[in-house]
């Protein structure tokens, strides 16, 4: 069974990648543009297994096209390149609404008793079997390279720290002895922009980062694809074990 799979991406990964799908890539998403040349044909073969495999559905009246496809599968893939990859195994479908949506939250607050409220959201990553987007929000995150606020990004990184369960900001590394350095460095990070947020201090990681761990990682996935150069200057251990995990140096083609 195993071979059969690998045979099917293997196909799919050498036919080349439809004009039209290279044009809406060119167009939504200009981080293209600043791939190597060999990192934009990994790329390509990625989209071809990833729109194979992946189900797309639209939801509050949102109609599927191409363009919506293609334009969240770029982003997505791009956390893939260089690396062995399953293509986010535990993913079954990919859910859009056209924008921001309510989503219904339960939080326990003691005693047994349950509040329920709704939040409005941009995108969420379900530990199995989903993602949920805002077409506008993608859109909007993917068409601002410098901000550090891609939708996509942050809630595809959710995926790959869910991969080995529930989403604690420590994906599957390559080597048991990186999870050392991985916690000892996020950690630290993490503790300094829950102190930065509370002393209202500035810092090139979104607020947000500080929720949770969780969160922190994929909130400092944005940031070094879309803020390389800042986050590397600023933050240069963050970077370095980013740099290792992902395997790229987006510091380095952002600079040309």
């Amino acid at each position: 069974m195993f071979g059969s799979k690998q045979k099917r991406r293997d196909s799919l990964r050498a036919a080349p990648l439809p004009l039209t799908w290279l044009k809406v890539i060119e167009r939504n998403v200009p981080f293209y543009r600043y791939l190597p040349e060999a990192d934009q044909c990994e790329l390509h073969r990625h989209i071809q297994v990833f729109l194979a495999e992946r189900h797309f559905e639209g939801c509050g009246g949102l109609q599927i096209t191409d363009e919506i496809k293609v334009t969240i599968s770029a982003q997505a893939c791009l956390l893939l390149l260089h690396r062995d990859t399953d293509y986010y195994p535990t993913l079954k479908s990919i859910l859009v609404y056209p924008s921001a949506y309510i989503a219904r939250q339960s939080t326990s607050v003691g005693t047994g008793m349950i509040l329920e409220s709704t939040t409005i959201r941009l995108g969420e990553s379900w530990q199995r079997g989903a993602v949920i987007l805002s077409w506008d929000d993608v859109l909007q995150g993917a068409a601002d390279i410098h901000d550090g606020h891609n939708v996509v990004l942050h809630e595809f990184a959710h995926q790959l720290d869910q991969e080995g369960g529930e989403a604690k900001g420590s994906p599957i590394l390559e080597r048991r002895s990186m999870y050392v350095a991985w916690a000892r460095i996020l950690g630290a990070e993490y503790v300094q922009l829950q102190k930065d947020v509370q002393d209202g201090h500035k810092s090139t990681l979104d607020d947000y980062g500080a929720t949770n761990p969780a969160e922190f990682f994929a909130v400092a996935t944005e940031c070094f694809f879309e803020k390389a150069l800042q986050l590397k200057k600023k933050h240069p251990e963050l970077y370095e074990e980013l740099k290792l995990y992902y395997r790229q140096d987006p510091a380095q083609f952002r600079n040309r």
